[in-house]
């Protein structure tokens, strides 16, 4: 491992679309907003796990399959995929988080 390897993200980010299509095949999903946030609306097929609870949650995730992680912009959910991956996780950042979501005009609940 070089010098730069460090500063490399071990995840990627997809676009929403991307994302509702992976959620479908069978990834999981996470939004890590608040519980006030996430009772706004939030993607569809999410489950809340808030950034601040997440390691107290990582019994929650399964390490067998894919996490998509979500929270309202993009950089709850960085930090998230960051501290995840770090944890042996398979994770990837949805790109402009739930408003880019709603923007696209993909499936919402509240």
């Amino acid at each position: 491992m070089g010098f730069f390897d460090l500063f490399k993200k071990k995840y990627q980010t997809i676009s929403p679309a991307d994302a509702h299509q992976l959620s479908k095949d069978g990834a999981f999903f996470i939004d890590v907003r608040t519980p006030a946030e996430y009772k706004t609306g939030h993607a569809s097929g999410t489950r809340n796990v808030p950034l601040q609870n997440l390691q107290n949650r990582l019994r929650d995730l399964p390490k067998e399959r894919q996490i998509l992680v979500i929270c309202q912009s993009g950089a709850r959910s960085a930090n998230a995929c960051n501290f995840l991956s770090a944890q042996g996780y398979n994770v990837v950042n949805v790109s402009g988080g739930t408003a880019n979501w709603q923007r696209s005009g993909l499936p919402t609940s509240r």
